[in-house]
């Protein structure tokens, strides 16, 4: 199914997007309508996160298909794309934790922070995509390791 990078991309994109609206919500004081689309940017996040696992699951990963003298910038910049992606996963939960159980100075020291790194993850993450499906076509489809180590 090669729509579903394209899909899932859209809902990391959709996720950052919704972020931005919720920070310019909380800095004009609209609470109830942050918190909302505070919710919907972490629904979005969770959409993408059910079709990626889905997806390297039943299908496989794509490996990098572009210039092989490239494929070593492209695996560093995978690698720190994995790692921005789960520190920005699990600060997402803490900072949504902490807002539900109304632990709210908690929360706005954190959620600065997880914003940021989720602005990169994202950012990062629809590099990927670009990488793997349009600037190049992309490589084999096959198991996660092999796609991001080569073996």
């Amino acid at each position: 199914m090669p729509i579903l990078p394209t899909i899932s991309t859209f809902f990391i994109l959709l996720s950052a997007i919704l972020v931005a609206i919720g920070w310019i919500l909380i800095v004009r004081g609209k609470k109830a309508a942050h918190k909302k689309t505070m919710l919907a940017a972490a629904i979005s996040a969770l959409l993408f996160l059910t079709i990626y696992v889905s997806r390297t699951v039943f299908i496989g990963n794509t490996s990098f298909g572009g210039p092989e003298d490239l494929k070593i910038y492209y695996t560093i910049f995978l690698i720190f794309h994995i790692a921005l992606a789960t520190t920005g996963a699990v600060f997402g939960i803490v900072t949504i934790t902490l807002a539900m159980k109304r632990k709210i100075s908690k929360h706005r020291k954190l959620g600065p922070i997880t914003s940021i790194i989720w602005f990169f993850s994202a950012l990062t993450g629809i590099m990927v995509y670009l990488l793997l499906y349009v600037f190049y076509k992309g490589g084999e489809t096959t198991s996660m390791i092999k796609a991001i180590l080569g073996f």
